[in-house]
């Protein structure tokens, strides 16, 4: 059909697959034996896997399958609805992979997501979910109803390899197809919309009013009024193709957003910048066919009404660039021809040490973009989630087949080391994680070849005495040996530890690729505490307690060493700052002591964040060639701490730790030490509270310093947000750019800091 045929641009994965399966054969993650199990659930027949088909579904393009869709969704007393408790803010322990297979699904009514689910199509023929003509309600898929009491949960899902149809809806109905109001370690991949194209048609493909976000990408929309209308605080949104859309994006507020790879053709406006949207930084677009390829409510003529970066830009047949509302074009553009921007910017600039920011609205010189960072066609590369479509059942190892249990108890450390031994380096296997939590003692290792992936977030946590001394740091997962090359592919997994565990490296990636981006993980995540399990929860760490010892979760969460390189998309890296279960609320006191620390010579993609780590949580040292877009970080609610950093931890020269002089009372969102060739495009970097009271935002002062870039390195910053932190970006210690030199709504923004400037 049509829809399929126009998914084929999508770039796939860029190391060929090696599967058996033909295209007849039913998809591998349909046809495996389900036996993933929710560890900590009290009901232990909990079904994690559900195929709606199972449930009454029909998938006939006739038959109302609302009911039935709703039913596999909800099924097993999970997080939705306040059917488990009051306030069903979220829990951990009623994990789903809800699943389609290939067919046509009509509904009258939303699909209802629930909290912790992975609603995933059948990806050799993706599944096409149709609104009937008397559709009625939010959305199609409906990530977070609202109801008389509020809404649902603070949302955690994930969507995949979908066809959403609204056009059986009359045009001047509001035609939506998903409704995603969503928190971090969320993402919609490979999902195409088809909405009318009528004159006065209310369709639109997302709607998105609230949140703190992650990640989208692999997306196509064709039609409609608007093909993301969006309200978020940050989010990353990767290979994007609008097609007749009267208005490809809508930007009603945001702290920050950054768009790498959009296609816009036919269109009446590309990005309509309406509310208080503080900052977008917008690289590798092509723009066909549309009038306005982007425009704000109001001019920024000093007033830093928007802050705006456009980076390698090709507008076709585009009249107006960069526009305002009722006012005069700020950048032409070009009827019947071409116009290329290299690098555009619009609002403050900052270059090394001076203090003092100029407003820029104007083509800037720009570095060049490191090579190894770039594709073929010279843009910033990027790589999907691999489905392995083309594998065949057979070539799914299962490690509950091997011994492993996943019950959150048994330590599996022996039988995962065997699985990885025999199976782990044959690049046409896919080692796979039933769902479960996978207690493990001593380090295991992720050979060069492997692919690994899990079902519903698969946990694999360091538990026991081996990783409880801060003194003698122990890996928990090691992604490849040291030195080693080859590819790793890493999918829907959670890498975790028990505590107390002081002495945790959670990860550390060794992996170098030998093909552009083949050491790579997607939807993968470092979640430290909070939750069923981990023995980091109110019980052992609520605030205020003497003895901290037990609520130390990790040493460091990743690391990325010297000859590493890493494609990291969608990995959120997250020390627990509340409860997940139990009440879903409480304010929990757990320390980590590093977040992201990378030596890597590069290339790196990061498309990931870290929050709540007590010392830092990003360190660049000595490393080189890094792309990272949209980074976001929070730091610990309980800083400052009654004792001065780096307690409860140790500093360490073997691991570059800063040193914490007296107006360093808090964590470092990001350092970067002698580091060269590294592009931060996109950061919100945050500072909500001081001592869990959030008063010191009246005042912005909730710490002193956010940003440290030592000078000697190489480094620009596109597009940073911040809150709460007197100053912005210091540079060996000394605080540069002050926050109330750049008030934007309610975060401040630096549209660029450079460490010199470029003839």
């Amino acid at each position: 059909m049509a829809a399929a045929a126009s998914m084929a641009s999508l770039p796939l994965s860029s190391t060929p697959e090696i599967g058996l399966a033909n295209a007849s054969d039913t998809f591998w993650l349909e046809a495996i034996k389900h036996q993933g199990k929710a560890a900590y659930n009290p009901d232990t027949s909990y079904q994690v896997f559900r195929n709606v088909k199972d449930f009454g579904a029909k998938g006939d393009g006739v038959t109302d399958d609302t009911r039935a869709i709703n039913d596999a969704i909800s099924f097993g007393n999970r997080c939705g609805g306040r059917r488990m408790r009051l306030i069903d803010a979220s829990i951990s322990i009623t994990p789903a992979v809800v699943y389609f297979p290939r067919g046509t699904y009509l509904v009258y009514k939303p699909i209802i997501a629930y909290y912790y689910t992975q609603i995933i199509g059948d990806p050799k023929d993706r599944p096409v979910l149709l609104a009937a003509p008397t559709f009625s309600g939010i959305a199609v898929i409906d990530a977070d109803p609202y109801t008389a009491e509020g809404q649902w949960y603070q949302n955690q899902n994930n969507l995949r390899h979908f066809i959403i149809d609204v056009r059986q809806v009359p045009p001047t109905n509001t035609g939506t197809g998903i409704h995603w109001q969503v928190a971090q370690a969320t993402s919609l991949m490979n999902i195409e919309f088809f909405m009318s194209d009528a004159p006065n048609t209310a369709h639109q493909g997302i709607w998105m009013e609230n949140g703190s976000g992650g990640y989208m990408g692999d997306l196509v929309f064709h039609g409609g009024k608007f093909g993301i209308w969006a309200g978020n605080q940050q989010f990353t949104v990767r290979n994007v193709t609008m097609n007749n859309c009267q208005t490809a994006f809508l930007g009603v507020w945001a702290w920050g957003w950054t768009f790498q790879g959009v296609s816009i053709s036919d269109c009446s406006i590309g990005f309509d910048l309406q509310g208080q949207v503080s900052a977008e930084a917008i690289i590798d677009v092509v723009v066909s066919d549309t009038p306005i390829f982007l425009r704000s409510a109001a001019p920024s003529n000093g007033s830093l009404n928007g802050s705006l970066v456009l980076k390698n830009i090709e507008l076709n047949n585009v009249s107006t660039a960069v526009g305002v509302v009722g006012g005069e074009d700020v950048v032409g553009g070009k009827l019947n021809g071409t116009l290329t921007i290299d690098s555009w910017i619009q609002g403050n600039v900052y270059t090394g040490t001076n203090s003092q920011g100029v407003f820029t609205q104007d083509y800037e010189t720009a570095p060049p973009m490191p090579t190894s960072l770039l594709d073929s066609a010279g843009r910033v590369y990027g790589r999907m989630h691999p489905t392995y479509a083309d594998y065949h059942v057979s070539q799914i190892v299962s490690v509950r087949d091997h011994g492993a249990t996943g019950d959150g108890k048994t330590d599996d450390t022996e039988a995962i080391k065997t699985v990885f031994r025999k199976y782990g380096t044959s690049q046409n296997r896919i080692i796979f994680f039933d769902a479960g939590t996978y207690i493990i003692t001593s380090t295991i290792t992720i050979p060069a070849g492997a692919r690994v992936v899990g079902e519903a977030w698969s946990v694999i946590s360091g538990a026991g005495p081996a990783f409880q001394d801060q003194n003698k740091p122990q890996v928990v997962v090691r992604v490849g040996e040291p030195g080693s090359k080859g590819i790793v592919e890493i999918t829907d997994m959670i890498f975790s530890t028990v505590g107390p565990a002081p002495g945790a490296i959670v990860v550390e990636w060794n992996i170098a690729e030998t093909s552009q981006g083949s050491a790579a993980a997607w939807d993968t995540h470092i979640r430290l505490g909070g939750a069923a399990g981990t023995n980091l929860e109110i019980e052992q760490c609520s605030p205020g307690k003497e003895d901290v010892s037990g609520c130390m979760a990790a040493f460091m969460a990743l690391h990325l060493t010297r000859n590493s390189t890493a494609y990291l998309e969608g990995m959120w890296v997250w020390l627990a700052d509340h409860e997940l279960d139990q009440d879903g609320t409480s304010v929990l006191t757990i320390f980590s002591g590093r977040g992201i620390l990378s030596e890597s010579q590069g290339p790196v993609w990061m498309i990931g964040t870290a929050e709540h780590h007590t010392l830092y949580q990003y360190q660049l040292l000595k490393a080189q060639n890094h792309y990272m877009g949209l980074i976001q970080t929070e730091i610990p609610y309980f800083q400052p701490y009654k004792v001065p950093l780096p307690y409860p931890f140790h500093v360490t020269s073997k691991y570059g730790d800063p040193e914490f002089p007296p107006d360093v009372a808090m964590a470092w969102a990001l350092i970067v030490r002698s580091s060269t060739d590294i592009v931060i495009f996109g950061a919100g970097l945050y500072s909500f509270f001081s001592n869990y009271s959030n008063a010191c935002l009246e005042s912005a002062n909730c710490q002193k310093h956010l940003v440290d870039i030592t000078g000697d390195s190489s480094v620009h910053i596109y597009s940073l947000a911040t809150l709460g932190s007197i100053f912005q970006v210091s540079v060996d210690g000394v605080g540069i750019v002050a926050q109330a030199a750049n008030q934007n709504g309610f975060a401040s923004t630096v549209t660029l800091w450079r460490p010199q400037a470029l003839a």
